[in-house]
């Protein structure tokens, strides 16, 4: 839909939505939604736009590669409802957590700096566990507590093969050695970032297999790739939302 159409020019769903790859249903139920302002009526019953809703439109959809759809949706309901101050908060807590997002792909980045020496230099690495100094280890609750989790998402973990514990003879206890500890670390980062579990057991396979954590590069560089696209969507959508708030006036 162009952006030189006149106030006073009225649209049909159908024009809202060919220009978008939308349906007209889509169209009212963006309008129910409160994305796009309500529209007025024919004396018929028949909805119809203008170019403001036009640029409403415009806006969510340039808003929802940044922000999602569940926080694009609530961006544009407080603007329509006047409420810019709500919208420019949502704004700004999708940037900070982007900002956050960032900082934990620096911290895995530094964590596997860190952690490469010794896992070239470890005997058995290519078996996947670390020769332990003593008959010591972690338990499940300090473990999750210092990675900030619950013991059953350990457990989870476990059974999707991405940490490999092995029992306490006597009190049958899980205990994680130095290995588990980093498989561990590594995959609560990459749970951060964004990765479902079944992406990050390969990963960690080939850590393990490989002695190294090379496997993990690609996964970086698209995590990185997928901030960098986040950010600029989010430069995107300000300009199509600021547009549509001038329309507005």
């Amino acid at each position: 839909m162009g952006r030189n159409l006149q106030s006073g020019v009225r649209l049909r769903p159908i024009d809202l939505a060919r220009g978008h790859g939308l349906s007209t249903q889509a169209v009212r139920n963006y309008e129910e939604a409160g994305i796009l302002p309500a529209a007025d009526r024919t004396a018929h019953g028949y909805r119809t736009y203008t170019s403001l809703h036009a640029g409403a439109l415009r806006a969510f959809l340039a808003l929802v590669p940044g922000h999602g759809h569940r926080t694009a949706t609530a961006i544009m309901r407080a603007v329509n409802e006047g409420e810019d101050d709500e919208a420019f908060r949502l704004i700004d807590e999708s940037h900070a957590q982007l900002l956050d997002d960032r900082r934990t792909l620096q911290a895995v980045e530094s964590a596997l700096r860190d952690l490469e020496p010794s896992t070239a230099a470890e005997p058995g690495a290519g078996s996947g566990r670390a020769t332990q100094s003593g008959p010591g280890g972690t338990f499940i609750g300090p473990l999750a507590g210092k990675l900030g989790i619950r013991p059953a998402t350990l457990r989870a973990w476990e059974r999707a093969g991405l940490v490999s514990p092995r029992r306490d003879p006597r009190t049958g206890y899980r205990v994680y050695d130095e290995a588990d500890v980093r498989d561990a670390r590594l995959a609560h980062q990459l749970r951060r970032g964004g990765y479902l579990l079944e992406r990050i057991a390969p990963l960690i396979a080939q850590v393990r297999s490989a002695g190294g954590l090379e496997p993990l590069d690609a996964a970086l560089r698209d995590w990185r790739g997928r901030l960098s696209a986040r950010g600029r969507a989010m430069l995107t959508g300000a300009g199509e939302l600021d547009a549509y708030l001038h329309r507005r006036g």
